[in-house]
């Protein structure tokens, strides 16, 4: 994963380096601070932070983990807020960046980070989220390193009314649970159609088959009923379904033969992977780009390229079409390649068409939004 977030305690994190929000003095009081050193064991770190003195703000000092689950502590100084007009939000960028280029500079694969300043040093939480994000995004567009945002409350992304006007808007308009009944009414059948038919005042008057077919065909496709509502219709429409023996007029020989295994293992279309690898070549994009804005490692997207089977997860498959930037019909074929739909009970897919819609690809923006909502992040 080359970019993730998650809601833990930070000293409870597994990486190369975690990054601590500091006292500029080698001193330790509240906060995230104050768990670090405990984690890590106080007295050891206390003495070998005593070794470094004073770090000033917006820089980063290294020691030893000792007994986290890291090689490293990188030590950095956030502000404390002011009010935003004393430069807070450029010294919380630098923070990032520093650790960031020290990460680099000493050959790691991953780092994990707090909220720089957000605790007692009163940065507000909405700030730091969209100045972390930005940072990180431009740092992964020309390196390779896997971060992870440790965010310890559910206060941190309660953010959508200011940064993600219209979400919750297009979730409420759009979101559907099961409702089978009711859609099932609308085709002016009784409640158990399926079902042989009791008497004439529980069914009104039988629809067109044929009519009847075609509607239920259309909204089982689009999985709007249930499993079982879905398997008595499919077993009615059987039944009803016309039998053909091969003989009747008009009915050629290539409709009433079966087709043969071989006939249909020739006739398969291109493969999800074959599909994305003709689609960057079609948007005029590079790999590197590519598998960059699409939150995953050139590890993962190697296994792509070279295995035209390739089977992705959904959201990995999603994350390609984002970073294609293509439209929602054109990503709807491409998940199609991978067997996934979207679906209107879904919330991670009403996410998803919302950002498409309003031709938003940032998979930050997008992932703090699915983050808030409780669903599965983009990439990797």
């Amino acid at each position: 994963m080359a970019f993730q977030i998650v809601r833990n305690d930070i000293t409870k994190i597994k990486a190369d380096a975690i990054v601590n929000t500091a006292n500029p003095e080698p001193v330790y009081r509240e906060g995230t601070d104050s768990a670090v050193y405990a984690a890590a064991g106080a007295e050891r770190l206390l003495a070998e932070r005593k070794k470094i003195g004073r770090i000033a703000e917006g820089e980063v000092a290294v020691t030893p983990a000792f007994d986290l689950d890291a090689k490293y502590i990188f030590h950095t100084v956030g502000p404390v807020w002011q009010g935003g007009g004393y430069g807070e939000r450029e010294t919380v960028r630098k923070c990032y960046l520093n650790c960031l280029n020290k990460a680099v500079e000493l050959k790691l694969e991953s780092i994990a980070f707090p909220l720089i300043s957000t605790g007692v040093y009163g940065f507000p939480k909405a700030d730091a989220l969209l100045t972390a994000t930005s940072v990180i995004s431009e740092f992964l567009a020309e390196n390779e390193l896997s971060i992870t945002l440790v965010v310890f409350d559910n206060e941190s992304f309660k953010l959508s009314g200011r940064i993600f006007a219209g979400v919750d808007q297009f979730i409420d308009e759009n979101y559907v649970e099961e409702k089978i009944e009711a859609e099932y009414f609308a085709l002016n059948v009784c409640e158990e159609y399926a079902a042989p038919v009791k008497s004439e005042e529980e069914c009104a008057e039988e629809p067109d088959i044929s009519s009847l077919q075609d509607a239920r065909r259309r909204r089982l496709e689009r999985g709007r009923f249930s499993s079982r509502r879905k398997n008595a219709l499919a077993a009615d429409m059987a039944e009803r379904a016309p039998r053909f023996s091969g003989n009747e007029p008009g009915l050629t020989a290539a409709m009433a033969k079966p087709r043969s295994l071989d006939d249909v293992v020739k006739n398969v279309s291109e493969t999800w992977s074959e599909s994305l690898l003709r689609l960057i070549t079609e948007k005029g994009y590079t790999d590197t780009e590519v598998y960059k804005r699409a939150n995953v490692d050139r590890k993962l997207f190697s296994k792509i390229r070279s295995n035209k089977d390739y089977q992705p997860k959904k959201n990995t498959a999603v994350a390609f079409a984002l970073a294609l930037k293509l439209n929602v019909d054109e990503t709807k074929d491409l998940l199609g390649k991978a067997g996934y739909a979207f679906s209107p009970s879904s919330r991670f897919d009403l996410i998803i068409e919302y950002f498409i819609d309003q031709k938003v690809y940032d998979l930050m923006v997008i992932n703090m939004a699915l983050f808030e909502h409780d669903q599965p992040l983009l990439g990797g």
